[in-house]
């Protein structure tokens, strides 16, 4: 049995401003904003290359037997790139609050990139979910 992990929710406090942020900004392509029911809105966006999609909502019920995840209380996903010294460009050029580009050294995290699979940098959207960002070898489809 296939189990793919395809939508992940991410707890906001403003659609409009976090669409403009991963659109806009981060530059996640924007797959449907729409209002399924009389107050209920649904804005989904796909990170380039990906086939998972993150979804920001408003006024939708609760997950039967979940908890509410409060905005900014997302932390750690993470996405991969292979090349973090262009991402990073790219996401300062586009306003992203991104990190300096950082490995894991003997002591923790250290300033500069590391090896393989051992290069990231770090950033949050305005409600203060965390993301990463890490430097792959080879684009998913080739590993």
């Amino acid at each position: 049995m296939d189990m793919t992990l395809e939508v992940v929710t991410i707890p906001v406090t403003d659609l409009d401003r976090a669409k403009a942020f991963y659109a806009d900004a981060v530059g996640f392509k924007a797959d449907l904003d729409q209002e399924v029911a009389p107050g209920m809105r649904i804005v989904q966006l796909t990170p380039p290359g990906s086939r998972c999609s993150v979804v920001l909502m408003s006024g939708m019920p609760r997950n039967p037997g979940q908890p509410e995840m409060a905005p900014g209380s997302l932390h750690a996903l993470q996405l991969c790139v292979t090349d973090i010294a262009a991402a990073h460009a790219e996401l300062s050029s586009r306003g992203v609050p991104v990190s300096a580009v950082q490995h894991v050294g003997a002591t923790g995290w250290e300033d500069g990139p590391g090896q393989e699979w051992n290069s990231f940098m770090f950033f949050q959207d305005p409600d203060g979910n965390s993301w990463c960002v890490q430097e792959a070898p080879a684009p998913l489809s080739e590993r």
